[in-house]
Parts: C-alpha cells; structure tokens; sequence
C-alpha cells in the first residue's frame, strides 16, 4: 500500500496530544496531513515521486527520527524531512543537519514557524520534482532517438505519440506491417512509463498451439484437465505491476478473445480449474499486422474487443514511406553490426546508396537490418528481394526523374545529419557542398542540423 500523492504532509510523533494538535495546525492552513504514531514501514509506502514531506519527532520508541530519515534518505536523498525534539539537544541538532535533515524545530516552538518550515519544503519539493520530470522527459527523448531511428516526418509522429501515451495507463494497439518493429514500439512505451520497473513480458499469440493458449496466458490449477499436475501462472499474473505484449493478438481463437475482453474490462484473471479472481494492475500493449476492423466485418476478430482495443492505436509505418530514413537505419545497423563483431566499417559507395534508396523494402525494418549485418560482414550487399520502382515514399504513378533525384538528395542529407558532426563546416564537408548550398537544401527538405542531435548550430 502506497501514501495517495494528495498527501502533503506525514507527521510522526508518538505523543497522541501532540499529534492532534500539530495535525490541526496544519490542517487549518489548508494542508492535507497523515497522523501517525510510528515511524516503522514508512519508506515502503512512499514513491521516489511523492510530492510531501516528512515531520517527524526524534525521541520515539522504535524506530527513531534519525534511523528514519537515514532509510528514507536512502530510497530518495532529496525527499525534505523536518525533525522536532523537546530536550533543547544542539549537539543531536547539529547531527540531524549533517544527515540531511531539512530543518530542526525544538519544542515548544510556535505554529507560525512549522508552517513557515513546512511550505517552503514543499516548495524546494515541487522544484525537485520538476526538474526531474524535465531530465526524465529529455532522457526519453533521447532513448526514443536512439530506439526509433530516423527523422522523416511518419516516424517523428510516431515518437511523438509514443511519448504522449507512455505516461498514461492506456492500453495500446499497435499496427505495422511485418518487420515494421511492433516490439520495439512496445518495449518503449514500457521503458518510457512509470511500470519501467515492473515486468515486460512479450507473447506471439500466433506461436501458441491452440490446445495451451490458454494456460499460457491465463494459467490453470492443478487438475484443470489431463496433465496439468501442479499450478502454472499465466502470463497475464506474471506480468502483474508492468506491462504485457501481446503480438499476432489476429490469430487468437473467438474463446480466447472473449476472455481476453473480459480481463481487460474488469482487470481480473482466473486460472483455468480455479474459482478465484486475482486482481491485476497491468498495461496491455495488442499488436496486429491485419485490419482488425475489416476480420471484425468477417467475423473473424470480435468487434466488442476490437472497440476496447482500439482506444489509443499507434501505427508504425512501413520503411517504404520513410524512404529518407533507410539510409540512416542502415548505417545504425553497420555500426553496431561492426562493433559486436569487432570489424571495420565500411563505407557504402554512391551506387550502394543509390540501390538502398531505391529498394521497397517489403520485409522492412527487419529486412534492412539483415542486409545492413551482411554488409558488416564484408559480404556482397545484397537484397532479400529485386528493388522494383521508384524510391521510397515516392508514389509508383507520380513524379518522374526530378523527382526522384529530390527524394535522394533529402535522403542523403538526412543520412548524413545521422552521424556525429561538430559544426556545419564538417556537415557541408561531408556532402561537398558550399555552407551556404547546405543551408538553402536543409530548408528545401524541411530538415534540422540542431534536431540530428548534434551540439553545434553552425561556426560561421
């Protein structure tokens, strides 16, 4: 059980009388307070996020202020702990600062001093909590940078949306073609949320016989049919507290499908033989590679769990309409290729480009990290399949030679803006234009040297 975050204040102090009259005092000021007469089991109740803070006596049996602000201290160093004592002891006062006590009341001491005390502590709370909410906010900026590579405009919406929904408590429903990275889009909603240390467990629907889909996510006691000889948690329980992938969620039989509606409305799970309902706090994150909604039509996905489903739909693109990106993912791929094996990295040659470019990459994101491994490899660069058509992102029936030459031109840029460059000098360098030929074609394709992540605007 967790302290609710409408709590502002926890007063400790064993004293019944005193209790109730500090708890008075601050509640007149319009403060939200918990009394309590012990400090032991605290810090278990308290999130590193709770926005309070802790007034505590010193002199108490049991646990005492300095053991408590000791433990709480070390789960949160910067959670503020205001310490009260009645014996007038300066030496323990000045012990209780060098501990990191917020500040030192002696009783008696007027009402107007624990207020003053208390609100700027809650201020210097409020502060800290902001910024790391804004280093959290750039830390998940940055990781979803580096998970979700790339800087065409599909996929900067997609790390947008992901980053608005991995705070919430939504469900998902992920749609992507095969290849497309539907696990990689699950696993940062999980990292990104605050279930980050909580369970991640991932589950093809589609790998599972039929005859133990069941017992595979909702488990079975013993006896619940023939072989089942001792208890087996599901993987919904076993995902309690964090979040649960469920991919190919299309292949699963209608049965299922009606346990699974049920589990998602009412958060609870039976094991199959049992009668007890076990409450679950838990993230579903579906994904699919067909059009629910059309197999609804056809009767083969049930249309109530695809209307549950579908609240927060998150649609990963396929490579062939971020062609701008190919370039830089496989470059990504090469390199950590590279690194794992301990070789050198080679250059890709204009023409080597210029076929990645042109590729539709039907097996995408997967298709393209295998061709990127061979490369590192030293193998010949070859495709898993004839690169037919235009470039990606440019439609089959429209544009002709100009415009393929601009998608490579913003294609090249863009992969270039993928690699560490200090300054625009070293940028325009690495493509062999002038400075002010970069400048003038970044703002043609819609493109940003500070966005790449590199430090330097520019050194003119």
């Amino acid at each position: 059980m967790s302290i609710d975050n409408q709590i502002q204040v926890v007063l400790i102090d064993d004293d019944p009388h005193l209790r109730q009259a500090l708890c008075q005092t601050l509640d007149l000021a319009g403060l939200k307070v918990l009394p309590l007469g012990e400090a032991t089991g605290l810090t278990a109740q308290l999130s590193r996020d709770w926005p309070g803070v802790v007034v505590s006596d010193i002199r108490m049996p049991g646990m005492d202020g300095l053991e408590l602000l000791a433990e709480l201290h070390g789960q949160d160093p910067e959670l503020p702990v205001l310490l009260i004592t009645g014996h007038g002891d300066v030496p323990l006062a000045v012990q209780a600062m060098r501990a990191g006590a917020y500040d030192f009341l002696e009783k008696p001491f007027a009402s107007d001093a624990l207020l003053d005390s208390v609100r700027r502590a809650l201020a210097l709370r409020r502060l800290v909590l902001d910024n790391r909410s804004l280093r959290l906010a750039l830390s998940d900026r940055q990781q979803l940078s580096t998970r979700l590579v790339g800087q065409s405009a599909p996929m900067l919406r997609l790390r947008e949306q992901i980053g608005a929904l991995a705070a919430t408590r939504a469900d998902v429903l992920i749609l992507g073609e095969t290849g497309a990275g539907k696990e990689v889009v699950a696993r940062a909603l999980h990292d990104l949320s605050n279930r980050r240390t909580g369970p991640f467990v991932a589950i093809n629907a589609g790998a599972l016989a039929e005859s133990v889909v069941e017992s595979e996510l909702f488990g079975h006691e013993p006896g619940a049919f023939t072989g089942a000889q001792k208890r087996r948690i599901g993987k919904f329980e076993f995902a309690n507290g964090g979040t649960l992938f469920l991919d190919e969620i299309e292949s699963m039989s209608l049965d299922v499908q009606v346990k699974l509606l049920r589990l998602l409305q009412e958060r609870v799970v039976e094991r199959l033989g049992g009668n007890q309902q076990i409450p679950l706090d838990i993230r579903i994150i579906a994904a699919t590679k067909e059009d629910l909604r059309q197999s609804a039509d056809q009767g083969r996905f049930r249309a109530d769990l695809y209307y549950r489903l579908n609240v927060a739909p998150l649609r990963i693109p396929p490579l062939r309409e971020r062609g701008e990106d190919a370039l830089m993912l496989f470059q990504h791929f090469a390199d950590e290729a590279s690194s794992r094996h301990g070789l050198p990295l080679h250059e890709l040659q204009p023409g080597q480009r210029a076929m990645l470019l042109r590729h539709n990459w039907p097996g995408n994101v997967r298709e393209l990290q295998n061709v990127a491994e061979r490369f590192a490899l030293g193998l010949e660069l070859a495709l898993d399949s004839a690169p037919d058509g235009p470039a990606p992102g440019v439609p089959m029936s429209t544009g002709g030679l100009s415009e393929q030459v601009e998608h490579f031109e913003k294609a090249l840029i863009a992969a270039e803006l993928g690699r560490p460059h200090s300054s625009m000098r070293s940028l325009a360098e690495a493509l062999g234009v002038p400075r002010k030929t970069l400048h003038d074609k970044l703002r043609k394709h819609g493109l940003n040297f500070a966005d790449s992540g590199n430090q330097h605007a520019d050194d003119e």
